[in-house]
């Protein structure tokens, strides 16, 4: 039991040690690599432009060292998810908003009620994939509209298809107390 909790103590300590702006550990000389970002920041760092990378996001207006393909973020192809209750539309547009790629549930064959699954909505997303990196496109933006069931099947579909997908964002409207409600149904 004393051994137990001694190595748990170790690993605690191990895991709460200082780290600077660049992620490296003040007491000792490894780079905490946990995501896309910390690779291109050892990149950057391994390439001696150490002061032209920031953990921090860029300022609006100011240039980013991030780069996706050679591309920045801005300039990153954007897929839209809009999941109704009865069907998953998937369009992938350029960054300007010229539409590139267009498909649905019911594109792919499925009727009626069938749409409306989750398995519909991720064979979608995979055949949106696949139309996608025919033209070229490997990293993307998601924006996800709407509440049906296929918001989170679709975008596993994205990268069961061969995206690369950079970030996620949920762009569904809320009312705020908007429109007036139908009136109440009676029995």
């Amino acid at each position: 039991m004393y051994k137990l909790v001694n190595s748990v103590r170790i690993v605690c300590r191990q895991l709460a040690v200082p780290i600077d702006a660049n992620g490296i550990s003040l007491y000792a000389s490894r780079t905490l690599c946990s995501s896309a970002v910390g690779q291109q920041e050892a990149e950057a760092s391994s390439a001696g432009s150490r002061k032209t990378f920031s953990l921090f996001p860029p300022m609006p207006g100011q240039d980013s060292a991030l780069r996706w393909g050679g591309k920045k973020f801005e300039e990153l192809p954007i897929i839209h998810i809009k999941a109704t209750y009865n069907n998953t539309h998937i369009h992938l547009t350029d960054s300007e908003g010229h539409s590139m790629v267009r498909t649905s549930c019911g594109t792919e064959g499925f009727k009626n009620i069938k749409k409306s699954t989750p398995i519909a909505a991720q064979t979608a997303g995979i055949s949106a994939a696949s139309k996608s990196t025919a033209k070229g496109v490997t990293f993307v933006r998601v924006v996800v509209k709407g509440p049906g069931p296929g918001r989170q099947p679709a975008i596993q579909g994205l990268t069961m298809g061969g995206l690369q997908v950079v970030s996620i964002t949920d762009n569904t409207p809320v009312p705020h107390n908007g429109c007036r409600p139908r009136k109440a149904r009676r029995m």
